[in-house]
C-alpha cells in the first residue's frame, strides 16, 4: 500500500492562537505550526478555517498561498464547513507536491463535497456516516458504497477517495472500537485508501494517557489496512509508533536510522 500518509491537525482555528493568526491574517503563529508539523514528518497539514461564513473564501486563498509559498508547496488538506472557500483555495492551489484534499463529504448534509473534489480534480475524505455515530460495520460500509458510486459516477478515480470510518471515543464508546477497525480491514481487502482523525479515540482522557491510547489504537489500525491519519506528528511516541510499523508491514526499507527518515 506505500508508507503510511500523515496529516498533520494543529493549523486548526480551534486554537485561541491559530484563530486570532486567522482572524487578523497574521503569518508568523501559522508557519510555526506549519514548520513543527512538516520537521516531525507530517505529509499533507490540514487548514482548519471553522464555518468562516463572512470571509471565508478570501482566508482560504490567503491560507493557501502562505503555506504553500513559505513551504515548496507543500500538499494541504482544505478543511471548512464553507463549501464557496473550499472551492476558492482549490483556485489558488499548486499542484507541484500533489493534489488538494477536501476534508470532508460525508453520506448525508455534506456529500454535495464529493462534487467539489470531482469537479476540482481534488482528494476527497469521505467520512461513512450519514448523521451520528454508525450503528456498526454494514452501515458504515453502505455509507461507503453510496459515496463510491456517486464519486465514480461524477468521474472520480477510487484512489482520490479516503474513506473514515468515523474513529469512535475510547471513554464511553469501547464497545464500538472494534467496529472501527473491522471497518478498515473491510475497506482495505476491497482496496480503498482510508484515514481519520485518529486522536478521537482518546478524547476526554488525562493528558499523560492520551499519547499511549493514541499510539496503541493507530498501530491497531495500521494492522488493520488504514492507510492515513489525521494527527499530530508532534506527538513522538504516535511519530515512531507509525514509523515503526511500516517498518513490520515492509511499506518503508529498513535502516537503523529509520526514525530519523
Amino acid at each position: 500500500m506505500g508508507k503510511f500518509i500523515v496529516i498533520g491537525e494543529r493549523i486548526h482555528c480551534i486554537s485561541p492562537a491559530i484563530r486570532q493568526a486567522m482572524d487578523t491574517m497574521t503569518p508568523d503563529p501559522i508557519l510555526k505550526r506549519a514548520k513543527e508539523q512538516l520537521d516531525a514528518g507530517a505529509t499533507y497539514l490540514d487548514v482548519n478555517i471553522g464555518p468562516a461564513e463572512k470571509n471565508g473564501p478570501e482566508l482560504m486563498q490567503w491560507a493557501v498561498k502562505l503555506l504553500q509559498d513559505n513551504f515548496d508547496n507543500v500538499p494541504l488538506c482544505l478543511d471548512t464547513a464553507n463549501r464557496k472557500a473550499i472551492e476558492a483555495g482549490i483556485q489558488v492551489y499548486n499542484r507541484a507536491k500533489g493534489k488538494p484534499i477536501v476534508n470532508s463529504a460525508d453520506a448525508g448534509d455534506r456529500i454535495s463535497y464529493i462534487n467539489v473534489a470531482a469537479d476540482c480534480d481534488a482528494i476527497v475524505i469521505a467520512l461513512c456516516s450519514k448523521a451520528g455515530v454508525p450503528a456498526g460495520v454494514d452501515e458504515r460500509m453502505g455509507y461507503l458504497m453510496e459515496m463510491l458510486e456517486l464519486g465514480m459516477g461524477l468521474g472520480m478515480e477510487p484512489d482520490d477517495m479516503w474513506f473514515d470510518p468515523l474513529v469512535v471515543v475510547a471513554k464511553g464508546m469501547q464497545d464500538q472500537l472494534g467496529d472501527v477497525l473491522e471497518a478498515l480491514r473491510q475497506f482495505s481487502e476491497q482496496g480503498f485508501k482510508s484515514t481519520g482523525g485518529l486522536s478521537n479515540v482518546s478524547n476526554g482522557m488525562p493528558k499523560t494517557l492520551r499519547p499511549i491510547m493514541d499510539s496503541a489504537f493507530i498501530a491497531m489500525c495500521m494492522q488493520a489496512g488504514m492507510t492515513s491519519a489525521i494527527i499530530n506528528p508532534c506527538d513522538q511516541r504516535m511519530m515512531e509508533t507509525i514509523k515503526s510499523c511500516d517498518i513490520v508491514k515492509n511499506n518503508v526499507l529498513y535502516a537503523d536510522s529509520y526514525l530519523d527518515l
